[in-house]
């Protein structure tokens, strides 16, 4: 049984873990810089934040979250920016009693709601919410048929699950089920057996820069059907990298990536340009999506941590359990990542009111209207 310690200060504590090495490091680079974005204090309370790199291994991601809960007596884990490093993590937080706030995407973070999972909650829309939003409105462009390339583990194979499930109840039919490792140099083979079975369209299910490898694979041999994408591509790294290749990819992701597209006074891009100011404060360059979960996942607390001191002392094993109590508690409360209203039963908290029709058009994310 992992416990955490209780402590003498009042300050209170916030457990960082994220992939800012190894094969996540596109999304955990930048969450690891908004750290020094965060705020400073909450609710006339300190915040001491104590940032750790799992290295995208889910043995350190472990080791980290111990650390934090035992040692340092956190009171609140947020991390991993990775599906497989998030897992195991819960167990941590779980056991020590303590809320984690995951950066990664998988639907299985949070759901299905069971003891292990009362504890922990998630910034980045499910799975299956991006899924059937961006799944209507390729049944809505006239597609029937649908290939599939996706990164072999909890992302890729958490989409395919909700697309070859949903699919069918749209019209459209899965033609392929292919996989790649994120750091694989070629998909070359997974390309030719997509194409193969003459999809009217491909839906790529991967995250970063490694999303590129099956869309420049596809154009480079010939492919001129529409490729899809998932919100994992949102970084300017991935229009970088991709070129003319990735010019009119598809994909529904959060108002973040759009917010200029949005009205000046939107509370969406409100909050985005509230992030924005900060981040480019503290790092002199602009921030991308991945770095906007970090922030968001303040944002949760930011409004949950004021109810929780009415309860109990920052240390405690009561205040986590009344932080945990008042993140479930959260209404309406606009993220860059979408409009959170969390239960109960839902500890993602999003509607279709939060994921956006966006489009690479001139090198650029453009919200597809």
């Amino acid at each position: 049984m992992v416990l955490a310690i209780p402590r003498a200060n009042a300050d209170i504590k916030v457990g960082i873990v994220v992939s800012a090495s190894g094969p996540g490091s596109a999304l955990g680079q930048p969450q690891m810089r908004t750290v020094a974005a965060l705020p400073k204090e909450i609710g006339g309370e300190k915040i001491v934040y104590i940032a750790l790199d799992d290295e995208s291994d889910s043995t350190k991601g472990i080791q980290n979250a111990r650390r934090l809960v035992i040692q340092d007596g956190v009171d609140v884990l947020i991390g991993s920016s990775l599906t497989p490093v998030t897992m195991p993590m819960i167990d941590v937080a779980w056991e020590a009693k303590t809320p984690i706030i995951s950066l990664a995407a998988a639907t299985a973070i949070v759901q299905p709601m069971d003891e292990r999972r009362r504890w922990a909650f998630k910034v980045v829309p499910n799975d299956d919410l991006m899924a059937l939003a961006i799944l209507k409105h390729i049944a809505r462009s006239g597609a029937k048929t649908l290939g599939y390339i996706g990164v072999s583990d909890g992302y890729g194979e958490g989409y395919y699950k909700e697309v070859s499930r949903l699919a069918p109840t749209l019209g459209l039919t899965l033609t392929t089920h292919e996989v790649y490792a994120r750091a694989d140099t070629s998909v070359t083979g997974q390309a030719l057996k997509v194409m193969a079975t003459n999809p009217d369209a491909v839906f790529v299910a991967s995250a970063g820069t490694p999303a590129v490898l099956p869309q420049q694979a596809l154009r480079e041999r010939g492919y001129s059907g529409k490729i899809y994408q998932t919100h994992g591509v949102a970084t300017e790294e991935f229009i970088k990298l991709g070129g003319a290749s990735v010019e009119g990819a598809v994909f529904t992701g959060e108002a973040f990536t759009i917010a200029d597209d949005l009205p000046a006074d939107d509370p969406f891009r409100k909050v985005r340009d509230e992030f924005l100011s900060a981040y480019e404060k503290a790092n002199g360059q602009k921030p991308n999506i991945f770095a906007a979960h970090l922030w968001d996942s303040m944002a949760l607390l930011k409004t949950a941590i004021p109810n929780a001191l009415k309860a109990a002392k920052s240390g405690t094993a009561e205040f986590r359990a009344a932080l945990r109590d008042e993140l479930e508690r959260g209404k309406d409360v606009y993220l860059n990542n979408g409009l959170s209203t969390m239960s109960a039963t839902d500890h993602n908290g999003y509607d279709e009111r939060s994921a956006f029709l966006i489009k690479v058009e001139g090198g650029r994310f453009r919200l597809l209207k």
